[in-house]
């Protein structure tokens, strides 16, 4: 098996609150689309996904174990860009149900066709309203590199 594509780790925009991460995979641009918004498979690479509806303003949750996430759909243009507000701080202990829109982050994937595959790019702003942005900027970074890793090492492995 031939080794997948490897990428810069995510970048941390303190003055921003905002985490950047561009990968590219050997992937068609539409393969990638449905891997970052169809819940059967981001469930496969990211958080264990569950969405009432679908499209701008469809609403469910990621989960892992002993965490789980409200997440709602805040922007699409397919199969260029989606965006994801979720309630994720992570010093609170107790979990709201729904995405509160005072204490939650957006994350929005970018796809781009470049030759050989897809540029992806996810940026999650609005830490400032968490209760420790820091904290969170360097968790949520870590996740990011973590996470789609997995999406690489999933569609590479699969293509």
């Amino acid at each position: 098996m031939e080794s997948m594509t490897t990428n810069p780790t995510s970048v941390i925009d303190e003055s921003a609150f905002s985490v950047r991460r561009t990968i590219r995979i050997a992937a068609p641009v539409e393969k990638v689309w449905t891997a970052v918004t169809e819940p059967a498979h981001i469930s496969k690479w990211f958080g264990q996904a569950t969405f009432t509806g679908s499209g701008v303003g469809a609403t469910g949750t990621l989960a892992w174990p002993g965490h789980v996430s409200p997440v709602r759909v805040e922007a699409m243009d397919a199969p260029r860009m989606v965006a994801y507000r979720w309630s994720n701080d992570d010093a609170l202990g107790e979990r709201p149900t729904q995405v509160d829109d005072a204490a939650s982050t957006v994350f929005t994937f970018t796809l781009e066709e470049v030759p050989g595959g897809t540029s992806l790019t996810v940026v999650e702003t609005g830490f400032d309203v968490l209760s420790d942005p820091a904290a969170d900027l360097k968790s949520h970074s870590e996740g990011w590199n973590s996470e789609l890793d997995k999406l690489v090492t999933l569609l590479e492995s699969t293509s």
